[in-house]
Parts: structure tokens; sequence; C-alpha cells
């Protein structure tokens, strides 16, 4: 007899629809799966099996042939478990289903029957109800995450024997809700804030005007000058997620099975610090099957690179792409993918190998050419990449013991959120959202700065030997400066800030 139970799957960060029919007919015991199975599908009969006989089912000998449609696609993981179970025993005529129309299920399977949570619900369950699904079967585990979409009742089973139960109409029970602005508002916290740093107040200043333009920022100082300790601040000052940035990051934390615990929902703008010794399929994204990387985990947030020399140069080329693109495309031989990565890069180096180069406190044992070769570890396309060069010096004990504290992260925000919103009216329109974005072009137009700025960017120019593209980027930078004091017009007061934070134009000329 044969059989059809719907479930879904991921490709990528969306879901899609899958058949999946079970055909048992009698004959050799066999058990076959088809339709571009991985390993993890395969071995979900052994699963299937036990879980079937432990649930009070027979599992009769047989020659079993299941399908995961569409065939060309391929498969990955345990979720096609319980839709297999089911499938089975409507075939044997174990059950008779009569909510299998609108109704998909998805989860794993224990020996015992019970159900386990599977990754990837959020877009599964977006995918379902785009599809015209009225109802989704999903583990208790994975209830919260499924809820989070409207349109669609979420039935949170435990046991494959419930599953069974629902599909022929005796178990019914209440959809499980929860309320989104709830769930967003109470996950909407962050445990960091500016004021738990002491001095440093010009990096404080850096990092304000990085997140009111969407600045790229690099740091760099001794060991223990803070560069850490200010880039995991750096979230709490950028604008709140919105609801749909919300879902979009979760979307991507839920493929890569990153969500925390009893968390459904990514409220706050995410912070992720890969080691240096990772690798460019790591922080990239990749795989046979390919899966998010760091890019696309730090997506709306901060992609945070301590010590960027120590990377591999082939890894932090791979950068190049989402900087300027904001996602990444992963190409294989039967499968492309595209993974957002919309981030704010903040990078910390030291200014050389033993760190204390420029330190009054320690002597430096670098030779000029050590220097020189450390820094140029970092490739010029990759630093054209990076508006803000920020030089943090150690913070003297005077302003580490004073009980003075700057200013919260609350405070520091409200003026980010009027500078942006200044951006997002003057490039409405134009796909443009904040002044990090702007083309060669656009700075022609928006960024115009007053005579006596052009003629202090003209000595910039002619005395630091500042690039056409170092020019650009303290334009660009100016502008931010000038919507941070909601003034129209650029000044050489914010040109002249801006030439502050291209240290390294300067000093890689050695």
């Amino acid at each position: 007899m044969l059989a059809k139970v719907f479930s879904a799957a991921v490709r990528g960060v969306e879901g899609y629809l899958v058949e999946v029919e079970a055909d048992v007919s009698p004959g050799m015991p066999t058990f076959f799966t088809v339709g571009l199975p991985d390993v993890a599908v395969k071995e979900s009969k052994d699963r299937v099996r036990a879980a079937v006989r432990n649930s009070g089912y027979d599992f009769a000998p047989g020659s079993y042939t299941v399908n995961l449609a569409p065939a060309d696609t391929k498969k990955e993981g345990p979720s096609f478990d319980l839709p297999i179970a089911l499938a089975v025993l409507i075939a044997t005529r174990q059950m008779v289903a009569v909510r299998r129309d609108k109704i998909a299920v998805v989860g794993e399977l224990s020996l015992d029957g019970a159900l386990r949570g599977v990754h990837g619900i959020l877009p599964i369950a977006v995918a379902l109800r785009d599809e015209g699904f009225k109802a989704f079967v999903v583990p208790k585990e994975n209830a919260k995450e499924a809820a989070l979409v409207d349109g669609l009742d979420i039935f949170a089973l435990e046991t494959l024997a419930q599953a069974a139960e629902l599909l022929e109409g005796r178990l019914t029970p209440e959809p499980f809700k929860v309320d989104l602005q709830e769930e967003f508002t109470q996950a909407a916290h962050y445990a960091l804030d500016l004021v738990d740093v002491k001095g440093q107040e010009h990096a404080k200043r850096a990092l304000e005007v990085a997140a009111a333009g969407g600045h790229n920022l690099l740091m760099m100082g001794p060991p223990g000058a803070g560069k850490t300790m200010l880039a995991r601040r750096l979230p709490t000052i950028l604008p709140r997620l919105s609801l749909d940035e919300a879902l979009e990051t979760t979307k991507v934390h839920s493929v890569a099975g990153m969500l925390p615990p009893n968390q459904a929902l990514v409220a706050t703008r995410p912070f992720r610090s890969p080691h240096h010794t990772i690798s460019s399929a790591g922080l990239i994204g990749g795989g046979s099957y390919p899966r998010p990387g760091e890019v696309s985990l730090a997506h709306h947030g901060v992609l945070f690179l301590d010590e960027l020399p120590e990377f591999e140069r082939h890894v932090l080329e791979v950068l190049r792409q989402p900087l300027e693109d904001r996602r990444v495309t992963i190409a294989r031989a039967q499968i492309s993918l595209t993974f957002p990565a919309s981030f704010t890069l903040v990078a910390s180096m030291n200014p050389c190998a033993c760190g204390y180069y420029g330190d009054p406190n320690h002597s430096c044992t670098c030779s000029p050419a050590s220097i020189r070769r450390y820094r140029s570890k970092i490739s010029g396309p990759l630093l054209d990449r990076i508006d803000i060069h920020l030089e943090v010096p150690a913070v003297p004990y005077r302003e580490l013991s004073a009980d003075r504290s700057g200013e919260p992260s609350s405070v520091v925000l409200e003026r980010v959120n009027a500078a942006r919103d200044l951006q997002q009216k003057r490039y409405a329109g134009t796909g443009i959202h904040s002044n990090a974005g702007l083309s060669s072009k656009m700075i022609r137009t928006f960024c115009q700065p007053e005579p006596e700025a052009q003629q202090l960017l003209h000595q910039a120019v002619d005395r630091l030997g500042f690039s056409a593209r170092a020019y650009d980027r303290v334009l660009k930078l100016a502008r931010t400066i000038a919507d941070l004091e909601d003034v129209p017009t650029i000044t050489a007061a914010h040109v002249s800030e801006g030439i502050a934070y291209r240290s390294l134009d300067r000093k890689f000329k050695v």
C-alpha cells in the first residue's frame, strides 16, 4: 500500500516542501530510502523500526520503499524520522490518517518513540505557511520557535504515538501559542553596557561614529588596552533590531543550530568572535552541503576579529565579497546557496609583533622591518573596506581608579538613532541605509564640504599621502560626524575628526 505524509526541509536559509511517500509490499525484508538522502536520512530506517515497535505498533517484514520528493534535491538530517514513521504506519494500515491535508510533520525519533528537536524550524514554518498549510506538527522543544509564525497552528508533541493519534483525529490538543511581541521584548536585553569602560573617551567616540554611520572599525593598541571590551559593547549602541530583522537573524541561527536553549528569537544584535585559527569555510560558510559561516551568523550584528594579523591571509581575503555585497554565495557541484551577511566588521591588532610599539610604558623589541612585515599581513584591499582606523593606547591608572563613569549605552544610542533617522530620510529610495554604503558618485552628491573643510582635505592628501579611497572615507566619516551634531553641512572640524580616524593610511608608509 502507498501512503504520503507532508514534511519540509531547509535549503540555505529558506524552507521548502517535501513529500514523504512510503510503499510497503510483501517480499524480502528490505528498506530503501530514495530522493538523494544523506547518511543521517538513510540511517532513519533503523530509528524508525525501533521507534515503531517501542510505540506499540508492528513493523512486519516486507519490502519498504520511502521516497523524498523532490528527488533532485539533497535531503539532510534526522528531521524526516517522524514523517517516515507515520507514512509507514499508514501504508501498513495500522492507522487511518484523517488529517493529512494541509498538515506537515517534522521531528527526529529516539529509539523509544520520543521526539527530539531539529534545526531550521523557523524557515520551515514560514515556507509551510506560504504554501497554504494550516497545521504543523513539531517536537515540543521546537514549539516556541515554530509558533513565531502567524497563520499556522502549531502542535507540540512528545512521542510518535501522539503524532499518530493526532493524524487519526483521536488527539485534539490546543495549538501552541506565543506572544511574538512579548517574546521579542523579553529577549531584547544586553548584559553589557558602555558605562563599564573606564577612560578611552576617544575610543568610545569612535564607536559612536561607527554605529551612527555603519562604518567598519579597526582598533590598534597594546595588550590590555581594552580593545575587546570596547568591541563587545558596540552592539549595545547600534540601533535596536526591528522585528523583521530579528526574524531574519533567527532564521540563520536556527539553520545552524545555534539558538540558545529556551530561546526562540534572536532579539539582540549578534556578536561573533571567531578564533584566529578558523578556516575560510568556517568564516564564510561551506561544506559539501553549504552551511552558514561566521559572517552569516553575524548578520545584522557585529563580526569581531581579534588579533587580525594572526588570521591566515587567504581567510581574510574571503571577507571582501560579503563586505561589499552584504551576502555570500557558496557554489558547489550540485548546489549554489546564498546566505545573508550584512554585518559591521570590528577588528583589533597590536601595533607590532611584541605589542608595545609606541607604548610609553614598555619598550618595543621589534625592528622597523619586523613592524612592516607584521602590518603587511593585512592586505590593502581589505584595509580599504575599513573606514575607521583607531589607535587605542593603554589606560592610565588614574582613569582606571577614578569613580567617574562615562555615558551609558542608552544615552549614546539616542544620538545614534537620531543620526540614523537623518540618513534614512536623506537616502530614501536609493537602497542605501547608512553613510558607510555611499558610492563614490553619491559621496560627491551628499558629502560636499565647506570651502575651509575642502582646503583641509587637500592638505591631508598632499602632506599625509592619502589615497583616493582614503579621501572618500574621510568624507563619509565627516558626513556621519555632522549627522551626529544634526548639522546639514560638513565643516573643517568634522573633516579634522575624520582625518584622525585614518591613522594607518599615514603610518603604513614606513
